[in-house]
């Protein structure tokens, strides 16, 4: 693979924005992981205890089974082409809960249904349990892909009791069932009450839901926004202004990389951006795009990747391509909640860099910084495995949240962000645009670090990296 590329989250700089001022950085230790794969209890092509086993290898830290919602006929703890031969094995129908459905397996016969929400409270979950028995080291959680009412698809994950002393994944499963758009169940199992609502403002409920019962130790993760073009900037924001807590970012670096069309991009399905850029898509990809647009509101909204892992001739396993590392302060499954809404993050591809320090005084990335004269010093510091080509400093102005009746709410692009630095081993390269780098410092084994003055800061800015293995001016 030859487009290994990482984006990462900003600073955002403020003399005015409540509650940012300048502190001693905390310490954090980053941690790698993946929120969104797939196993045979949906539409994955191995079982959950063999890909519980591939996140263990390719050393991640953390991760989370977020698989779709709505109903499948496998027993994703016995099925898959890792066991039993590879073929199938069907639910017992005498063990299903819930309204009677049924569809054909690949043995030509017809199975029933076990819907989404009990197969993650009965079964996935107990494999999530005897995955951290098998290896206590790492934080393992239980995570579902929400058909999102109106829209496409995004990872959820609650923390509930699924880490208590008796750990249950109730929590993710009553989402499941009052929320995900493909569970038509309406046996009113465990006195749940289905959502009556559909469309957008059903998704907008289930933030609410979220927000009232679990704001500070769950989130929503808008997955692959662009694929199939069911997201625009208002419904992120919308989604935001519901709860920022819960709804503080998207997937626009997606999964499925090893597929011929690049995370699954294409003109024929619709795809915004019709493809993905340098495997980004195109609403964090624009300089000046969407993700641009929401952080020129001050918005705190970041960038995550995952595998959306379902086969191996599509997709990357877990951890072996792509990684979201987020600082944590613990190391438990709150401190990975507030370290990913913190926006304390960076997103790699290809294991181009794994370690990054991103500082405008003693503030560190997703935090503020109260600037006290008219220039700041930005300072980077980065280990790169040998394929780095430069490192770009963005910066946007901050100008406050649009209102929902503005015209200016539906608008995806911004035109006050820019390139306003760029680093790379030599020093000296001029891009089509104007813009000349400047030579890093090799500080040896492979670590970099650049340091950049901004000048003239009148007003609230944000600043973001983007580095690649590509050339400058390669397209």
């Amino acid at each position: 693979m030859k487009y290994f590329k990482y984006q990462n989250i900003l600073i955002l700089l403020s003399c005015f924005l409540t509650g940012c001022n300048e502190h001693k950085p905390s310490s954090v230790t980053y941690l790698a992981g993946d929120f969104h794969q797939h196993t045979t209890f949906t539409d994955g092509t191995l079982s959950l205890p063999y890909l519980m086993e591939k996140n263990y290898y390719f050393d991640l830290d953390w991760w989370a089974n977020s698989e779709h919602g709505g109903s499948s006929i496998r027993n994703g703890m016995l099925s898959g082409f890792d066991c039993n031969g590879g073929k199938a094995v069907f639910w017992n129908p005498d063990s299903i809960k819930g309204r009677v459905e049924s569809a054909p397996g690949s043995d030509n016969q017809i199975h029933r249904k076990m819907w989404r929400w009990q197969s993650i409270m009965d079964f996935s979950f107990s494999g999530i349990i005897e995955a951290r028995k098998r290896y206590p080291d790492k934080i393992i959680f239980q995570g579902v892909e929400w058909n999102v009412p109106g829209h496409d698809h995004a990872s959820v994950c609650i923390i509930g009791n699924e880490f208590s002393t008796l750990p249950d994944a109730a929590a993710v499963a009553e989402f499941e069932y009052k929320f995900d758009d493909r569970d038509t169940d309406d046996s009113g199992a465990n006195g749940w009450i289905k959502s009556s609502n559909s469309g957008h403002d059903k998704a907008l409920e289930a933030i609410e839901w979220l927000k009232q019962n679990y704001r500070y130790c769950a989130w929503v993760i808008p997955n692959h926004p662009e694929r199939k073009g069911k997201y625009v900037i208002s419904d992120f924001r919308d989604m935001n202004n519901i709860c920022p807590e819960v709804c503080f970012g998207f997937g626009s670096m997606p999964g499925h990389q090893k597929a011929p069309e690049r995370g699954e991009y294409s003109r024929r399905s619709n795809s915004t951006g019709d493809c993905t850029y340098g495997g980004t898509g195109i609403m964090a990809a624009k300089v000046g795009g969407l993700w641009d647009a929401m952080l020129s509101e001050g918005r705190h909204w970041w960038l995550f990747a995952n595998s959306d892992f379902h086969d191996t001739i599509n997709d990357f396993y877990p951890g072996e391509y792509e990684r979201t590392y987020v600082g944590v302060r613990s190391k438990d499954a709150k401190g990975i909640v507030d370290g990913m809404r913190s926006g304390n993050a960076f997103v790699v591809q290809g294991n181009l860099i794994d370690q990054l320090g991103f500082y405008i005084g003693n503030s560190s990335m997703g935090e503020c910084y109260h600037a006290k004269s008219r220039s700041i010093w930005i300072k980077i510091k980065i280990h790169d495995n040998g394929n780095l080509d430069h490192v770009d400093i963005i910066r946007g102005r901050v100008s406050g949240l649009l209102s929902p009746s503005s015209a200016a709410y539906n608008i995806d692009t911004v035109g006050t962000t820019s390139v306003i630095a760029r680093f790379d081993s030599t020093g000296g390269v001029v891009d089509l645009a104007g813009v000349k780098s400047m030579k890093w410092k090799d500080l040896g084994d492979g670590y970099k670090e650049m340091t950049f003055k901004v000048e003239n800061v009148t007003g609230d800015s944000y600043f973001r990296l983007r580095g690649t293995n590509l050339g400058i001016s390669v397209p």
